[in-house]
């Protein structure tokens, strides 16, 4: 404890002041490709002519648009592997202690910066390196609060397990030494006063311009590149023409792209598979749908293709293989940056299965499905209401058998331009919501003033 103690001194006392001008490390513990917030807070900073280091790890590709940056440098993280030596305790001891090392080593070797922007969670061991990193940079630090790293790993082992508590103790302590603090919703800036004492200002998550509904050209083109690789997309017509789809198809003489007579009705949900969302609830609900179906319901065929990668999709790649479904396909395959808006912006219904593990964030999936014009069925929780509106651009459901009466709703007589399903992404068309970059230069700019 003293050596650390002497160590942080040291580095008050040697700490680099000034320099830094129009520097800002974006940083995350994490996944920079499957980051898109930090990505566009990294592409807003690049926009007003900062000079960005976004840090992270480097296993997924990040969108087009960063790599093309000249402003943007990305900075790899090497990713630390299981340990396997010793008790489990050992073993997150161990693993916390060398992504310390890693993380400062990282921070201490780029371009002096005037802000760290840091993403939390994880904050265990983030928040603390990026603070220390801070003291011998002359840095400003800004934690943007997703959510709680505790209540997440409570799920796991509960609320009153030792590391949970360690851990947000932690959080609150090293959180209020932050200079700067955003959050995503209003609902955790209050939790973050009230519990933290911890001052932050909201940036709600707003879809990036690309997330807009997709011409049926560009639906086309998506649709054959993925039939390539999956069935659901293939056209159900023995003898169907070459150029056509599931959903399209187009026409030999004019060249035009008509919707296929008789398409299935498309449902996208997207998840990175971790314990916060329950998929079964969605299998359920689509077992309900089929017995609909076999009932004599007036419904359409269904292709359900859920997005993402995690650590329970093989577990649920298993129950989805076992299900018995007729009028329903299910994939779930991975797309790249650029094929995920135009898959949005080609879908009928997306599904949100997202609970929050601290009742405080918002699903930024259903933020870019709004985006795309894109009404949404999502599974309810405490703050849920800032952004799905019940019964105006979406409905909330509790459970399996109420998310399938919803279904059963949305997609009776489909694909007329009638009902509640119409009736939604009318209303989102409407909306004229205000698009990431609006929001960035109203609500971060301030807080950053002038290149400094």
């Amino acid at each position: 404890l003293w050596a650390a103690v002497i160590a942080l001194l040291v580095l008050l006392l040697w700490r680099r002041r000034g320099g830094g001008k129009g520097r800002v490390c974006v940083a995350v513990l994490g996944d920079v490709g499957r980051s898109p917030r930090m990505q566009y807070h990294a592409l807003s900073l690049a926009r007003h002519g900062h000079e960005v280091a976004l840090l992270g790890y480097l296993q997924t590709r990040p969108h087009r648009d960063v790599l093309h940056s000249e402003n943007i440098r990305l900075v790899p993280v090497a990713e630390l592997r299981r340990l396997r030596v010793g008790p489990k305790l050992f073993q997150y001891v161990l693993k916390v202690l060398v992504q310390s090392v890693q993380l400062l080593y990282t921070l201490l070797r780029i371009d002096q910066p005037s802000y760290i922007l840091l993403q939390n969670p994880p904050g265990l061991p983030s928040i603390a390196v990026a603070w220390v990193a801070g003291l011998w940079w002359g840095s400003k630090l800004i934690i943007d609060w997703h959510n709680y790293g505790y209540t997440i790993m409570s799920l796991s082992h509960g609320r009153s397990h030792p590391l949970v508590l360690v851990a947000k103790w932690y959080e609150k302590l090293f959180g209020r030494l932050s200079d700067y603090n955003l959050c995503v919703t209003d609902a955790m800036r209050k939790d973050l006063w009230v519990n933290f004492k911890i001052k932050a200002v909201t940036l709600y998550d707003k879809p990036a311009s690309y997330f807009k509904e997709t011409p049926l050209d560009l639906q086309h083109n998506l649709y054959m590149k993925l039939a390539k690789d999956y069935e659901p997309f293939k056209p159900r017509a023995v003898n169907a023409s070459a150029d056509r789809s599931a959903f399209t198809e187009r026409d030999g003489k004019s060249g035009d792209v008509l919707k296929a007579r008789g398409r299935p009705a498309l449902l996208v949900s997207s998840t990175s598979w971790t314990e916060d969302e329950d998929f079964s609830v969605l299998l359920r609900a689509l077992e309900d749908y089929e017995r609909f179906i076999k009932e004599g319901a007036k419904l359409p065929a269904l292709v359900c293709v859920i997005t993402g990668k995690g650590p329970l999709k093989d577990y649920y790649s298993g129950l989805i293989q076992k299900l018995d479904l007729k009028h329903i396909q299910i994939c779930t395959p991975w797309l790249e940056a650029e094929d995920y808006p135009l898959l949005l912006g080609s879908a009928d219904l997306g599904v949100c299965l997202h609970k929050s593990s601290s009742g405080l964030d918002l699903p930024m999936k259903v933020v870019d499905m709004f985006g795309c014009c894109l009404p949404v069925c999502a599974i309810h929780f405490e703050c849920l209401h800032e952004l799905v509106k019940h019964n105006e651009n979406g409905l909330i459901f509790r459970d399996s058998q109420e998310l399938a009466e919803q279904l059963k709703v949305l997609f009776w007589d489909f694909p007329t331009m009638e009902g509640k399903l119409h009736r939604f992404r009318e209303n989102l068309r409407a909306s004229r919501q205000l698009r990431w970059d609006q929001s960035w230069d109203q609500i971060v700019l301030p807080l950053l003033g002038n290149k400094e």
